[in-house]
């Protein structure tokens, strides 16, 4: 297992040396000129933040090269963020210099920020991109750690991750606010603020306009900050014995921020998580910012596995793959027949657990363009829908309500509504 995934690593390290020169011709080439976002990551990187500013500026049209400040060793360009997520960056920071970038977003997440605060390179980059004009942002910890640590935001409004209040330096104007802008500072709370602030950098970047139009297929919250809610029926108690053990599978084409948040708000709450690959290797790209996430196993390893819970991650490709997939076609129909918890998100309720049978007897929601695939659409405009030992919900802006209402299944109303306050989701 070692041996294989140091040859991943190798492996990833070239892919991702190709995609960034790709990225870099593209936004150079011919036509309208591509905005380019730089999202820089290291070790304690919090993902969720990472994900939906890659994911939801990718969406918005511009270019962005997710850049690591780690230094270099044997695991190339893969990246330990939080949680135990894995993921693979583009290119390194100390590569980068020289480079125009529209926007420099900064992830947060402990002790990621710190990592960040250290490099030189990334230091020298943001400050000139800061005195050419230049639009830059961070969240949860970045903020004071790293941007007020650099004296980025003297005489500016900012927030940042509550328990982080007190390390904003004399000259910052601290304000208790989910998203800050201020000039040419874009400033936001945690990863339960992450979307809200991706959306602010779109908006900032491209207009209102466009800020609505990719917030549309999102279905972010009509209200944030306010409590979750689930529709349940029949309801019944999700037995464990000890701690959860719960089977996140990947695919090509998953979307990240629904597995990325199922994983890290899944581990926040103490479940065992296991992320299997559906596809040849451990490294899967994601649908939206092609970005690369590398499972702890593959597949065929889970299958010798006993689980408390199956959770689907949505996006069309993945979900195809899934759907195709005969090993986890099998797992989910052994799952059910066993009344075990499994579930599914955006596109999977509606290409995974419909078709093959998953869905029959029971209420669920899905992406709202494939809710007409459901046989019974009844309980589709609902967020997140509990049947049972079923779970469903709509799409990457229901996300992380659908991973608490899963910690609340397993682990009790009080905790999930901890672990969403932790997130300054509510």
């Amino acid at each position: 297992m070692a041996a294989a995934a140091s040859s991943l690593v190798r492996r990833a390290a070239a892919a991702a040396s190709s995609r960034l020169l790709y990225a870099r011709a593209f936004a150079s080439g011919g036509g309208e000129k591509a905005k380019r976002v730089l999202v820089p990551v290291a070790a304690g990187t919090e993902p969720i933040e990472a994900a939906a500013t890659a994911d939801v500026l990718n969406r918005a049209g511009a270019r962005v090269t997710i850049a690591t400040t780690d230094p270099a060793g044997d695991d190339g360009l893969v990246v330990e963020a939080a949680c135990g997520v894995k993921l693979v960056a583009d290119g390194r920071v100390a590569d980068l210099e020289g480079e125009a970038f529209d926007l420099i977003a900064l992830p947060g997440g402990m002790p990621g920020s710190v990592n960040l605060r250290d490099c030189k390179a990334l230091e020298k980059m943001v400050k000139n991109h800061a005195e050419n004009g230049g639009l830059y942002g961070a969240i949860c910890a970045a903020p004071a750690v790293t941007l007020a640590y650099w004296g980025m935001l003297k005489g500016l409004k900012a927030t940042c991750y509550p328990s982080f209040m007190e390390k904003f330096t004399a000259e910052v104007i601290p304000v208790n606010s989910r998203v800050v802008v201020d000039r040419n500072a874009v400033t936001s709370q945690g990863p339960g603020t992450a979307i809200e602030f991706a959306l602010a950098l779109v908006e900032q970047l491209y207009g209102k306009e466009k800020m609505e139009e990719v917030a549309g297929p999102l279905y972010v919250r009509p209200q944030h900050g306010v409590e979750y809610t689930i529709e349940e029926l029949n309801s019944v108690e999700w037995k464990c014995s000890g701690t959860p053990q719960v089977l996140v599978p990947v695919a090509n084409g998953s979307e990240e921020m629904e597995a990325i948040n199922l994983i890290d708000v899944l581990r926040r709450a103490g479940a065992d998580v296991t992320v299997a690959s559906v596809e040849e290797k451990l490294q899967i790209v994601t649908r939206r910012h092609k970005f690369n996430l590398i499972a702890d196993m593959m597949l065929d390893e889970a299958t010798e596995m006993q689980f408390d819970l199956i959770a689907l991650p949505g996006g069309l490709q993945g979900a195809q793959k899934f759907a195709s997939t005969k090993k986890l076609v099998d797992l989910l129909k052994k799952q059910a027949e066993s009344n075990k918890p499994y579930g599914a998100i955006c596109a999977s309720p509606a290409h995974v657990l419909e078709p093959h049978g998953l869905l029959k007897g029971k209420k669920a929601t899905a992406f709202p363009p494939m809710s007409h695939l459901l046989t019974d659409q009844s309980a589709c405009e609902h967020r997140v829908v509990v049947d049972g030992n079923l779970i469903t919900s709509r799409a990457p802006g229901t996300a992380t309500e659908f991973s608490l209402a899963i910690v609340e299944k397993l682990f009790g109303r009080d905790k999930a509504v901890s672990i969403a306050k932790e997130l300054i989701f509510m």
